[in-house]
């Protein structure tokens, strides 16, 4: 019996899909939320980076509201080799036959850098990744780098009240469960995009349930989440399961603006004396 799935919002379509081990419908959708959220920010964007990259309707909105945009695809690590080559296919058409390197996601899990030079992309949209990564200020801080002067980022990710009921006392003693690498609620990620420097973040946050029919699609679901342990999966559970999976979801955007700048120490920043001009007679004149 699949697992039906229905957003709580009330224009929210129904899933009647399981995840299986993959969080791709799940994906699509959020980033279809985050594009409708982008429809009032005024961007021009030459390049964009999308990390993780999944196959999706974000690309063709990209293409079509950024014309001659030029995708900078971190695939995600689940793509089979054949849906790999197939996306960097795609992303090429997108980019209009602009050809770029894929940029390894377990290279950056490894080394902790974007391969991509600093300044050099326009936008960074990142779609449910950051939840996994145990160190996300590093990567606020590697976006930060690889951003031109006034580009933007736009990530979203789980927060710490995804999946509660599977805490719930009786339960969660005998689940194998695993907490978010980094549990941030919308506040920390405000914080810590002020902290990384950017500016003018805006938050926002929505729950969606998910209503199930079956434990064993539950489970599968929750795995495929990194809410639970891959083992144990055939595991007998004394207390009834729930029903039901409610995902926090947190939205986010801010500006990479004053990059000139060197990091602010006690309140005070300092400017890179490259960036003062003289001013001439001329040019009061």
């Amino acid at each position: 019996m699949l697992g039906k799935y229905s957003l709580l919002d009330a224009s929210a379509a129904e899933y009647t899909e399981p995840m299986t081990q993959s969080i791709r419908w799940l994906q699509d959708e959020i980033a279809d939320r985050m594009l409708q959220k982008l429809d009032i920010v005024k961007l021009e964007v030459k390049d964009v980076l999308v990390i993780p990259d999944f196959p999706g309707a974000h690309a063709p909105f990209l293409t079509k509201r950024f014309p001659g945009v030029r995708f900078h695809s971190a695939p995600d690590c689940e793509l089979s080799s054949f849906a790999l080559f197939k996306l960097r296919m795609v992303r090429f058409w997108n980019s209009r036959m602009k050809s770029t390197p894929l940029i390894s996601l377990n290279d950056y899990k490894k080394t902790g850098r974007i391969n991509l030079p600093d300044n050099s992309v326009d936008l960074v949209f990142s779609v449910l990744f950051m939840q996994d990564l145990a160190d996300p200020k590093h990567f606020l801080q590697e976006c930060w780098r690889v951003l031109k002067e006034g580009g933007l980022l736009a990530v979203s990710y789980l927060g710490p009240d995804t999946a509660k009921e599977l805490r719930l006392d009786g339960l969660a003693q005998q689940l194998p469960l695993k907490g978010l690498a980094s549990p941030w609620d919308m506040h920390d990620m405000g914080d810590a995009l002020l902290g990384e420097r950017f500016s003018d973040p805006v938050m926002d946050m929505e729950f969606l349930g998910l209503n199930y029919e079956s434990d064993v699609v539950l489970l599968s679901d929750a795995r495929a989440l990194n809410l639970l342990e891959s083992k144990d999966q055939n595991t007998a559970f004394g207390a009834p399961l729930p029903k039901k999976l409610t995902l926090e979801v947190v939205y986010g955007h801010a500006w990479a603006l004053g990059k000139h700048l060197a990091k602010a120490q006690d309140h005070v920043a300092y400017i890179d004396p490259n960036q003062i001009g003289r001013k001439t007679r001329s040019d009061s004149a």
